[in-house]
């Protein structure tokens, strides 16, 4: 049962404090952007993993949990067994980051656990459904944190889902860092689509509004907000 949140140390004053007028650049050399039948092959990778019950789940852990990138008929809590939410998917200069400041997003990383929201897709729209989900995260190729089948358990009894995990031989793979090194990179990045620190502060409160608390992004939400008074 959701309960009512806490009060963030990061708050939207901050979020606008690091607003910054950045142009999209007009190309992103060394990257290879996915065409229209790559989309569609994903698509078709994905159903063919799934259990043929018609149902298709998203279990979204991050941006997608605020921003979803398509529409669904279900949603419910989730606890995935053996990945953790981690700031593990970099250096991106793109987005919410830059050249000069890169940024980290978030992926699932093998180990420990992590709850985040179950939604269930359109079964009259699943593959246009799909074609828009990986249209937003898998835009580059090859994925780093390509799309995998996992069990999930809900209020409801298991479910069977959808996600993206970080592939560690990606060369997209960063760890090794500590909470204030993790810290100072969302207080700094920030790109033609918005702040890392936005980033941040989104998913943290939307996880609170879904009842769900998470210790290490909890500690990074007051971290980053320090890092930017700090700055101020």
């Amino acid at each position: 049962m959701p309960r009512k949140p806490i009060q963030m140390r990061l708050t939207e004053a901050h979020v606008e404090r690091m607003r910054r007028d950045i142009a999209e650049p007009d190309s992103w050399p060394g990257v290879e952007v996915s065409s229209d039948a790559d989309f569609a092959q994903f698509v078709h990778d994905i159903l063919a993993g799934s259990d043929g019950s018609g149902q298709v789940w998203v279990f979204a852990y991050g941006s997608l949990i605020w921003k979803p990138a398509c529409e669904f008929v279900e949603v419910r809590t989730g606890l995935l067994h053996g990945w953790h939410r981690a700031f593990c998917l970099g250096w991106t200069t793109r987005f919410r980051a830059t050249d000069e400041n890169p940024g980290l997003m978030l992926a699932l990383d093998r180990g420990g656990r992590c709850k985040g929201a179950l939604y269930r897709l359109p079964p009259d729209k699943v593959e246009a459904s799909l074609d828009l989900l990986v249209r937003r995260e898998m835009g580059l190729k090859p994925s780093p944190f390509p799309p995998r089948w996992v069990n999930v358990e809900s209020e409801r009894g298991p479910v069977r889902a959808v996600t993206f995990c970080i592939d560690r031989n990606s060369g997209r793979y960063v760890s090794g860092l500590d909470e204030g090194q993790i810290a100072d990179v969302l207080a700094r990045a920030v790109g033609s689509r918005g702040s890392m620190a936005e980033y941040l502060f989104h998913t943290v409160q939307h996880l609170e509004l879904m009842g769900i608390h998470d210790p290490h992004l909890w500690r990074l939400q007051e971290m980053v907000a320090d890092r930017i008074d700090a700055q101020a």
